[in-house]
């Protein structure tokens, strides 16, 4: 039962004795297939997100009321039965069985109430989370690489102005770039992040080995 399994582990799922797994061993790695199959769905993707930000078991209706509410950028009071019941059958009849059998979720369909597994925080490695609207940040930092590489090119032949410039003055403004937005990015990546503070992302890339998948993945959000 996910209470009892709760009760056992602590709140969010998690061993007292520091322990990953409920017998005191690390829980079998997820594979590359079950995360994909997992992260394909913007429902069990919301359904994580919630989880992660109560750290406890939460019942079935007050799930499906928060996943609606994001599936249709609104606030929770303003979401109507109507919403709530469309996304609870989804829950309760697709997703949350399937989430349960891939070890990501523990649901007790009879109480109606569904908590994490340890399994969850293995999740978080396979992530790149990028709005739609932004560039991915492993192509931002190649561009700044290649744009430092041009400066200090240009420097080292003498080239004008840029000679002008001593070689500690380029090292300097590469490493307080660097720093800023390596510092910038992981306060972001913290508050987009699965089970952070702000809304849930609408867009998470997969691993680059799993996306050959996504064709052959049901449509089923």
């Amino acid at each position: 039962m996910v209470a009892m399994a709760a009760d056992e582990r602590g709140i969010g799922g998690s061993d007292p004795d520091g322990a990953d797994g409920t017998d005191g061993s690390v829980p079998e790695s997820l594979s590359t297939e079950a995360v994909f199959e997992t992260l394909s769905s913007q429902r069990r993707r919301y359904t994580l997100h919630y989880l992660k930000q109560r750290q406890e078991p939460v019942t079935v209706r007050d799930l499906s009321e928060q996943v609606a509410a994001w599936e249709n950028g609104i606030d929770r009071e303003a979401v109507t039965p109507k919403l709530r019941k469309r996304v609870y059958t989804a829950l309760h009849q697709t997703h949350l069985p399937k989430m349960s059998k891939l070890d990501v979720v523990e649901y007790d369909s009879d109480r109606g109430v569904v908590g994490m597994t340890p399994r969850v925080s293995q999740l978080d490695i396979y992530l790149d989370i990028v709005p739609s609207n932004d560039l991915p940040w492993n192509q931002f930092y190649l561009g700044l690489g290649a744009v430092f590489t041009a400066l200090v090119t240009v420097a080292a032949l003498g080239v004008p102005p840029f000679d002008s410039v001593p070689g500690f003055g380029y090292a300097l403004c590469i490493a307080l770039t660097v720093s800023g937005i390596a510092a910038y990015h992981t306060v972001r990546d913290g508050r987009s992040r699965l089970g952070g503070n702000d809304d849930p992302v609408e867009e998470i890339v997969p691993p680059p080995e799993s996306r050959e998948m996504a064709d052959s993945a049901t449509g089923d959000d």
